[in-house]
């Protein structure tokens, strides 16, 4: 190892020390400027004094003085580059040499104090915005300078103090994302692989291997660099060396594992339109200040809430690559167990497979773990607010008290209710308004197979009106438009001939308060036109609407349908439903949503139909021939089927002392029982156990 000595003031000089004698010194973490640094052999030659670079190396030497250090060491000059051997030997030994330095000096010459008395710290408003934008915090190299000196004391281009790695370690923290315990000095071994690779994401290196050979020190492992391999193969070199040199079987097998998960249901909508305003609002309050940030977007069913978030989420992928997002179902309590503990185990969290895991807990605990790093939580459909402010059961906990706390995540909400989203969001509430006319136009044109259709303008505008540019409506008529080839002015024709007294009816359940009372709901009045003819040209599709608008609308698994003709008639009816828009498949089951409105509008139209309970009867009857026994093997199969079972068991259309619910109720609770969910297994037992009384007599054994 070389080290620079100080002769007398400006003066120094290379010398050459071994391992096993080296003096104590200081060491530099700086960014280079290219033709301006001091090399080795300009310090050999006696040249390099007219270079820029000169003055942070007389900066370092005359900071170590201070110090009380009469070595130190600066990478350009100390480093013969000519010599191969010398550089991989000296890549392999940088982070160790940086750890052994009494202090480290980090000279930022892109952050200056200008105007600014004595005491630096008290003027940080100066200069922390130039401090956060600084070239060093997006360096490769800089990350282990960073992290293995005990001692880094950070200083403008004037050489003056701006503090060091403790006393600014929030700041850094917030802009690194490396967790505090790192920059504290925690051993490695409290911080996977994965982790500590995951720290340099967003950092770029002038040669494209340097990205991973100054990953050696953090993976404490050594390797000989190959400049001309590329990345990909010296990330393939770096997984094997980590391999050979870990004994630990937790770590990754492959360094592609440190991907950030991301946890959502839907693919982007690749017909998404608009919504510019909002998104704006949206990206502009997220990972702000210094707690957990909690925005709530509400406005009318169907004005297209969900998928303003779902935009949002493939935003935050896009820009931030190392923040964790999830989405949870908030429709009921159970699909948002259901969703906890899907999450839980995605994140593979410890004690999230025990049967009886909490996931709730788990989850909030590990997102409140400063070293998780950025996380966007979404909470898609949070309508009912006693279910996030009253306990479920007797010291339960509220659903809201298991929201996780971190300065660096964000949870986003949507509900109809703006009440709601004031409870949970107070002020950081985002109204999702009506679509303005050119925007209605464009998703128009974007979901029609001809396009054309829009050049008739008066007939375009009437129907937008028709449809009073609500996404959801829009949408739906367009399938319709699509399927039949269709005109705007016959599919106009066809919305005059509703009959008001259903649109009326079905109108009233979908009012708001903060929207006008006396204009018809258009999901309301396209969905009597779609589903009349579906009606009338597929009816086992028809047939499917009927039966899941008597279940929960969120993640209905296939299976449960009932069987149709054959497995062609049955593709095609879910084509059917998913032409118009009434389902959505999730890519990665097999299951579908039924959305929310179209489930209201089908209940209603069975219920003027007289079909509501004739409907319920057929769900609870196959249920109860699908839902299995509670043995461990059936988990799986019963934690799907949990949702839509509660949901039927909770009509008031069927006579409680029907057999096939009583059955239904007491497979229920057996399941729910063996989950550990046992004040709800006991509410059901004990319903079931009353229930025969009253059929059976209560001496019947």
């Amino acid at each position: 190892m070389r080290l620079l000595e100080m002769k007398a003031p400006g003066e120094f000089s290379l010398v050459q020390v071994a391992p096993n004698a080296t003096p104590a010194y200081a060491i530099l973490s700086h960014t280079w400027i290219d033709g301006q640094e001091v090399t080795y052999q300009d310090l050999i030659n006696g040249a390099g004094n007219s270079k820029s670079g000169y003055d942070k190396i007389k900066f370092c030497g005359e900071q170590a003085t201070r110090d009380g250090l009469q070595h130190f060491w600066v990478d350009t000059c100390c480093i013969d580059k000519s010599d191969a051997d010398e550089l991989a030997t000296a890549i392999n030994s940088m982070f160790r040499w940086y750890r052994n330095a009494k202090k480290c000096y980090v000279y930022l010459a892109d952050v200056t104090i200008p105007g600014c008395g004595a005491d630096v710290q008290i003027c940080q408003y100066l200069w922390e915005a130039a401090f956060r934008e600084t070239r060093w915090f997006s360096r490769g190299w800089t990350l282990q300078e960073l992290i293995a000196p005990a001692i880094v004391e950070f200083f403008s281009k004037e050489g003056r103090r701006l503090g060091d790695k403790q006393s600014l370690e929030t700041l850094i923290q917030d802009i690194t994302g490396i967790p505090i315990q790192a920059l504290r000095g925690n051993p490695f071994s409290d911080f996977n692989i994965a982790e500590r690779i995951r720290w340099a994401e967003r950092r770029q290196t002038t040669r494209e291997e340097d990205i991973v050979y100054c990953l050696l020190g953090l993976c404490e492992v050594s390797m000989p660099p190959l400049y001309g391999e590329g990345e990909e193969v010296a990330r393939k070199r770096l997984q094997f060396t980590v391999k050979g040199f870990s004994s630990n079987s937790g770590e990754p097998k492959s360094l592609d594992e440190h991907v950030v998960p991301f946890i959502v249901p839907f693919d982007r909508n690749p017909n998404f339109t608009g919504r510019g305003t909002q998104l704006a609002q949206l990206e502009e309050r997220l990972f702000v200040g210094k707690q957990t940030t909690k925005v709530a977007i509400t406005g009318l069913g169907g004005v297209g809430k969900t998928q303003l978030v779902l935009e949002l989420v493939y935003r935050i992928k896009d820009k931030y690559r190392n923040c964790l997002v999830i989405w949870i179902p908030a429709t009921n309590m159970e699909s948002l167990h259901q969703a906890y503990l899907d999450v839980a185990r995605q994140l593979k969290i410890p004690g999230s497979d025990e049967d009886k895991a909490d996931a709730k807990k788990l989850v909030q605990e590990y997102l409140s773990k400063e070293y998780v790093g950025r996380w966007f939580l979404v909470f898609d459909n949070a309508d009912d607010v006693n279910m996030w402010i009253t306990q479920s059961r007797p010291g339960s906990g509220r659903l809201i008290d298991f929201l996780p706390r971190s300065k660096q995540g964000c949870i986003i909400f949507t509900t109809r209710d703006r009440k709601t989203a004031v409870k949970l969001a107070y002020q950081n509430v985002v109204e999702v308004p009506d679509m303005d006319e050119n925007v209605a136009i464009q998703l128009l044109q974007k979901c029609l197979v001809n396009p054309d259709l829009v050049h008739n303008r008066p007939d375009t505008i009437a129907l937008l009106k028709e449809l009073t540019y609500l996404p959801l409506a829009i949408v739906q008529a367009v399938a319709y438009i699509n399927e039949n080839g269709i005109t705007f002015a016959d599919y106009l024709l066809l919305l005059a001939d509703q009959e008001e007294e259903v649109i009326n009816l079905l109108s009233e359940e979908f009012e708001d308060d903060g929207r006008y009372h006396n204009i018809k709901n258009p999901v309301a009045t396209t969905w009597l036109v779609s589903f009349e003819h579906i009606r009338h040209r597929d009816p086992l599709a028809a047939d499917y609407l009927s039966f899941m608008c008597c279940i929960d609308s969120k993640d209905i698994p296939l299976s449960l349908l009932p069987l149709g003709q054959s497995r062609k008639k049955d593709m095609e009816a879910i084509g059917t439903l998913s032409a118009y828009s009434f389902i959505t498949k999730r890519p990665a089951d097999a299951a579908l949503d039924l959305h929310r409105l179209v489930h209201l509008s089908t209940r209603n139209w069975l219920r003027k139909e007289k079909l509501l309970t004739h409907s319920t009867e057929r769900v609870i009857t196959r249920l109860e021939e699908v839902f299995p026994d509670e043995d461990h093997k059936n988990r799986s199969v019963w934690r799907i089927y949990l949702p839509h079972a509660r949901y039927v068991l909770e009509s008031n259309l069927i006579d409680k002392c029907w057999g096939n619910r009583i059955n239904l109720a007491r497979k229920v609770g057996m399941c729910l029982y063996s989950d550990g969910r046992f004040n709800e297994a006991e509410a059901l037992d004990v319903q079931v156990m009353e229930t025969r009384k009253r059929v059976l007599g209560a001496e019947h054994p």
